[in-house]
C-alpha cells in the first residue's frame, strides 16, 4: 500500500503542466509555440479547446486546472472572475501564476481604463501562490493583427494620439518574457515587470515607418476620443468596449507611460526588439498589402 508521503510526492510529480489561457490570442499562441519547442508539457485553453475554458463558466474550470503547476493568465474584459479562478487554482494544486496586465497600472489613477486588469492583479497578488505580473506597453502587432490593421491597409490610421510618445513593445518580446518567468520557478516570485520597447515614438512616427517600409502612401490623422469611439462602434465593437479603448488614449496623453524601462532587458539579458525591426518583418510578410 502506498504511504501518504509517497502518494503526495506522486501527486506533485503529476502537476507538471503549464496552462496557457487565451491560447489563440497574440501572446498566448506565441507562448504555446515556445513552450512546446522546449518540450514542456502545456495545455492550451480557450473557448475552442478541449477541455474548454470560458471565463463565464467557472463550473467547468476544474478539467482545465487538473495537473497544472503554472498558469499564464490573460484577464477577461470584466472585473471579478480572476478571483474565483485563483481560488480554484489553489485548490487544484497550482503553484505559480503569471498574469498579463497593462503598463503602469499603478499610475492609472481615477481612469475608467483597465478595471478588469486591476481586478485581476488584486486577485493574483493577494493569493498564496507564487505570482508574477507582466505589464507591457501597447503591442507593435496591433498595427498588423488588430484594430489598427484594416485602416492602415485602407491608407489612413486615425487615432486620438498626438505628440506624447509610446514605448511600443514587440509582442515577441512579451512572449519571451512570459516563457522566461514560467520556466524559472522561484526566481521571479512577487515581481511586477513594466515591459516596453527600447524607445518611445509617436503614432504619426509609427505610421510613417510603416508607410516607408511597405512602400505605400499611408497617412495618420488625429481625431478626438469621442470620434474614435464612434468609429470603433461602426466597426462592430460594443459602446462599452469602444469607450474603453478610447479612454486608453486619454490616459496615455497624460504622459505618465511615455518613458521606456529596463525591465525587459533585465529579464531577458538583451535589449528589446525595435519598432523598426517589427515593421521590416511585417512589411516583408505583406502585412499592409491591399
Amino acid at each position: 500500500m502506498e504511504s501518504s508521503s509517497s502518494a503526495r510526492f506522486t501527486d506533485l510529480m503529476r502537476n507538471d503542466t503549464t496552462l496557457v489561457l487565451g491560447a489563440t490570442g497574440k501572446t498566448g499562441r506565441r507562448i504555446l509555440a515556445r513552450l512546446r519547442l522546449r518540450g514542456i508539457p502545456v495545455r492550451a485553453a480557450s473557448r475552442s479547446t478541449q477541455p474548454r475554458f470560458d471565463w463565464s463558466d467557472p463550473d467547468d474550470w476544474g478539467a482545465v486546472l487538473e495537473g497544472v503547476d503554472a498558469a499564464y493568465v490573460v484577464a477577461p474584459t470584466v472585473p471579478g472572475p480572476v478571483h474565483e479562478f485563483v481560488a480554484q487554482a489553489e485548490a487544484a494544486g497550482v503553484r505559480r501564476l503569471v498574469l498579463l496586465s497593462g503598463r503602469g497600472a499603478d499610475d492609472w489613477g481615477d481612469s475608467t481604463f483597465g478595471l478588469d486588469m486591476l481586478s485581476a492583479e488584486e486577485a493574483v497578488r493577494g493569493s498564496a501562490l507564487e505570482w508574477t505580473v507582466l505589464r507591457p506597453s501597447n503591442f507593435a502587432q496591433n498595427f498588423s493583427e488588430d484594430l489598427f490593421h484594416a485602416p492602415l491597409v485602407a491608407g489612413e490610421l486615425a487615432l486620438p494620439a498626438g505628440a506624447v510618445p509610446d514605448p511600443i513593445i514587440d509582442v515577441e518580446d512579451v512572449a519571451d518574457a512570459a516563457v522566461t518567468v514560467l520556466t524559472e520557478p522561484g526566481r521571479h516570485a512577487g515581481g511586477v515587470h513594466e515591459l516596453t520597447g527600447p524607445r518611445a515614438l509617436t503614432y504619426p512616427e509609427a505610421v510613417d515607418l510603416i508607410a516607408r517600409a511597405s512602400g505605400r502612401p499611408i497617412t495618420y490623422r488625429r481625431i478626438s476620443p469621442t470620434e474614435y469611439a464612434a468609429t470603433l462602434v461602426e466597426q462592430g465593437l460594443s459602446q462599452d468596449d469602444a469607450d474603453h479603448v478610447a479612454e486608453m488614449f486619454v490616459m496615455m496623453e497624460r504622459g505618465a507611460l511615455a518613458s521606456p524601462t529596463e525591465d525587459l532587458a533585465a529579464l531577458l539579458g538583451r535589449a528589446p526588439r525595435t519598432f523598426e525591426d517589427y515593421v521590416v518583418r511585417a512589411a516583408a510578410a505583406g502585412a499592409w498589402r491591399p
